[in-house]
């Protein structure tokens, strides 16, 4: 108390209680503490791609087709009929390149990458619920983690670790396109049309 008398006597006025912090949505404190990314806009939030990460995007039929395979992956999320494969910033420049190279180029395979300048919506973290419409909700198949970025598919080259390989996974995302193209295509016999020959209705 005579502290505070002093302090009055001198004309000093007392400090103030510290505010408590704001508080701050689950997903984007998520999203702040585990892999360290900031979200952009309202709902839904959105992940800015060609940053941290680029994506590599492709019908959802497709993508478990390449889950079930033995190829490294980094994160992945899926999103209605869409699956999303998180890969090293740049890669989606390589996309066409590389569809050539494995020789896809000009197939129809509905194979996208989305780099810098693209937004994807940013998944329900882990354990909590969608914040918007659950069905088709974006949802994390295969989470990030803490310097995740660090193991995320890319070209290889000099100074790179032995993380997954973009061409790799290119492929087999090339692959299980044009394979799950071609089990659409069937027939309601469930007999593939030959490729190549017209399809009468």
């Amino acid at each position: 108390m005579a502290l505070i008398a002093a302090g009055k006597a001198l004309g000093l006025t007392a400090v103030p209680p510290p505010r408590s912090a704001p508080e701050t949505d689950p997903y984007t404190a998520w999203y702040a503490r585990v892999p360290g990314w900031s979200l952009v806009g309202a709902a839904p939030a959105r992940l800015a791609t060609g940053v941290a990460f680029d994506v590599l995007e492709l019908p959802a039929d497709a993508g478990t087709q390449v889950q079930r395979r033995r190829v490294a992956t980094g994160p992945v999320a899926v999103e209605g009929h869409r699956m999303r494969f998180l890969v090293a910033p740049g890669s989606a420049e390589e996309l066409d390149g590389l569809l050539d190279w494995l020789e896809w180029g000009g197939v129809e395979l509905d194979l996208t990458a989305l780099g810098a300048g693209g937004l994807i919506t940013a998944p329900a973290p882990p354990g909590q619920p969608a914040a918007h419409d659950p069905r088709g909700a974006a949802v994390w198949l295969r989470p990030p983690e803490q310097g995740c970025e660090a193991s995320l598919p890319a070209l290889p080259g000099p100074g790179r670790g032995g993380g997954p390989d973009l061409v790799r996974l290119v492929a087999a995302a090339a692959t299980e396109c044009h394979r799950a193209r071609l089990r659409r295509r069937r027939t309601p016999s469930g007999r593939a049309g030959a490729v190549g020959q017209p399809r009468f209705s």
